[in-house]
């Protein structure tokens, strides 16, 4: 019970990060996807650049914790995280002209 509680508090946390990065970017890393004359579609690689430092941070605490089974739910957390992220279209601006 204890593991899902962790996993579920780990999905939403990175969520959370991925989303507050994308909207509010610190760093302004954006890459082009696309490019028209009359739009421009640019992805935004704030969130998830944070979110993946904040996860490499929650691995390394539990490998020194020597938890190393709750690195499999916590990767798990990250990576549904993401690809939630990615359906929601976090980090995707489109700017038309």
């Amino acid at each position: 019970m204890k593991k899902l509680l962790s996993t579920v508090l780990q999905f939403v946390m990175f969520l959370l990060v991925y989303a507050i990065g994308s909207l509010f970017p610190p760093f302004h890393i954006q890459r082009v996807v696309a490019s028209t004359p009359t739009y421009t579609h640019i992805f935004v690689l704030d969130g998830l650049l944070i979110a993946l430092a904040l996860y490499i941070l929650i691995v390394l605490g539990e490998t020194l914790m020597k938890r190393r089974c709750q690195i499999t739910w916590t990767t798990i957390a990250f990576v549904l995280a993401m690809v939630l992220g990615y359906v929601m279209k976090f980090g995707f601006i489109t700017h038309e002209f």
